[in-house]
């Protein structure tokens, strides 16, 4: 494994150091199967056929400890019945086990671990469209996001984290001689060795939007580092994380290692497992993604644990001015439409002068620019093929409440419409509502400085740019944000909204018109949050996601 994959992992080391596009795994489905010369690789028949004989079977897991009965709670948002049965764990029985793996792993070195990792990986992107329909129908990610975002998109975060993970334990050498001069005396002479030791076990807790995106950093980024992983996915989007531990057990296991360093904890409906799983003492790191209350509770109350959250905030897109108002538009019609707006980096608050704003198209009022913005996102989802391809399935009901919901709120200025998808008609498919208000009116306020996860925007008339930049600074501070998007054409304006996004350690996207969005990250060039606001406690992926999930022991001998 090392000989097949150094060349893969220097790659990926010039890349987070240059920051320049590079991926290593496909993007087009027609590079998958017999085409691609990989052995393993499933074309997209073969993927559907293995994801289709998966549905009403039992998960097995050959070898992990500690199961004490099975659980089924996934139910796709397509309406295709999964039926699937996974192993429920007995922790008492699975954790000791999984730490018994640990001094192998840990001896095996910081080049070893990752080139297994690298292996695990591999194999992953072999079967990415059997992934591709596990994402779709837990996630309802329509097809092609599924196939890219489940599939390469987060392949590639997970190679990023083996990447960062190796830097940050290589940077101090296995060994080294040391000797202090004593002038007429013999010198001092010391042999010391330095190990990377893992911190303990690693629980992730998974998300339902992007089980696989939002996991393989934390998942990787640990076991590179020596630690064991307990993966507990969220109950509706347990299958592509199932698939990822069964793949990684069968790498560790031909590698020598003990497969019980990644092993699953499939919980019951209602359970409440990861409670219970994140203040156990053996598990010393944590990685969630999911709502800021939990997100909370667990930086609270798992003291002993490293905790990494992702959590909830409220993404902003200041409009002063544009020099393409229609590539503008288009940019952020698709910004809101993609996924149904389910994504933690969707736009949500658009802050646009009360007076209107100056365009290549001439001047436009607030109302105009959004009644303009409302028919782009009506003509780029007019043709309900395209819809459907653009929306997904709504994930869970209660975003298709928010939905209805949304027009209490104030004045609609674009209704949510439902979409009929034929080849899945009990998928609930809707389009974006987008919202009216006045910043000035004091209920307004709890409106817009509250996440409305789901296709739900709110477009706020601001006294001006300035007073829209300290709305702004006031929304990243006390609720976060993952994104932050900004049109202007002027540079004193572009410098004021740089500095606030500076100073709030905000991720900032400037006029954004063509395929490159607001909601969407490269790895190894952009960070996915910036854990410096309370949207995150953590970026995807930098040197501070790895470096605190081990400790350098030192080793002393006289020479």
């Amino acid at each position: 494994m090392l000989e097949k994959h150094r060349d893969t992992l220097d790659q990926a080391l010039e890349a987070i150091r240059s920051r320049a596009y590079w991926s290593p795994h496909p993007e087009h489905p027609k590079a998958y199967g017999a085409a691609s010369g990989k052995e393993g690789s499933l074309g997209a028949e073969e993927g559907q056929a293995a994801f289709d004989a998966l549905r009403g079977t039992r998960f097995e897991l050959p070898g992990q400890p500690g199961t004490d009965g099975w659980t089924a709670t996934e139910s796709s948002p397509y309406g295709l019945g999964m039926g699937i049965e996974y192993p429920h764990p007995d922790p008492d029985r699975l954790l000791p086990a999984m730490r018994l793996a640990m001094p192998a792993w840990r001896e095996a070195g910081p080049e070893a671990r990752a080139a297994v990792c690298l292996e695990i990986l591999a194999r992953i992107s072999a079967r990415t469209h059997e992934f591709a329909h596990a994402v779709m129908h837990t996630s309802g990610q329509a097809f092609m996001m599924a196939f890219q975002a489940g599939g390469p998109h987060a392949q590639d975060r997970g190679m990023e984290a083996v990447a960062y993970a190796y830097v940050e334990q290589v940077r101090t050498p296995d060994a080294a001689d040391w000797s202090k001069p004593q002038g007429k005396r013999d010198p001092l002479n010391l042999s010391k060795q330095f190990t990377a030791v893992g911190r303990g076990i690693s629980l992730l807790i998974g998300c339902n939007t992007f089980p696989t995106w939002n996991g393989y950093p934390g998942l990787f980024a640990s076991l590179a580092t020596g630690n064991p992983v307990l993966v507990k996915p969220h109950p509706r989007a347990v299958l592509p994380l199932a698939l990822t531990v069964r793949i990684a057990r069968e790498v560790l296991h031909e590698a020598g290692f003990d497969p019980n360093l990644v092993a699953l904890a499939a919980e019951r409906e209602g359970e409440g497992l990861a409670k219970e799983l994140a203040v156990r003492p053996e598990v010393r790191i944590i990685d969630y993604t999911g709502s800021t209350a939990f997100g909370e509770w667990l930086e609270t109350h798992a003291r002993q644990a490293q905790v990494y959250t992702e959590k909830a905030g409220v993404n902003t897109v200041v409009i002063d001015s544009t020099d393409d108002y229609r590539g503008m538009l288009g940019n952020l019609a698709f910004s809101l439409s993609l996924y149904s707006g389910q994504m933690c980096t969707t736009p949500q608050n658009l802050l646009i002068p009360r007076d209107g704003i100056s365009t290549d198209d001439g001047d436009k009022s607030y109302d105009e620019v959004v009644a303009d913005l409302a028919g782009a996102v009506g003509k780029l989802l007019g043709d309900d093929a395209r819809a459907n391809a653009l929306l997904g399935a709504i994930v869970n009901p209660q975003v298709g409440e928010r939905i209805d919901a949304a027009g209490s709120l104030g004045e609609v200025a674009l209704a949510s419409r439902s979409v009929t998808n034929p080849d899945f008609p009990g998928a609930t498919v809707r389009t974006p509502v987008i919202i009216k208000l006045e910043s000035a009116k004091p209920d307004a306020e709890a409106v817009y400085l509250s996440e409305c996860f789901g296709p739900v925007s709110f477009a706020v008339a601001v006294e001006s740019t300035p007073d829209a930049v300290a709305l702004l600074r006031h929304t990243v501070r006390e609720k976060g944000a993952m994104t932050v998007g900004a049109y202007t054409t002027s540079p004193d304006m572009e410098r004021l909204i740089e500095d606030a996004c500076l100073e709030e350690c905000a991720q900032l996207s400037l006029n954004l018109t063509g395929g490159v969005y607001v909601n969407q990250t490269a790895a190894f060039s952009d960070f996915h949050g910036s854990g410096g606001n309370p949207a995150a406690n953590a970026a995807l992926v930098d040197g501070a996601f790895v470096s605190n999930r081990f400790r350098t022991v030192e080793v002393r001998r006289p020479a």
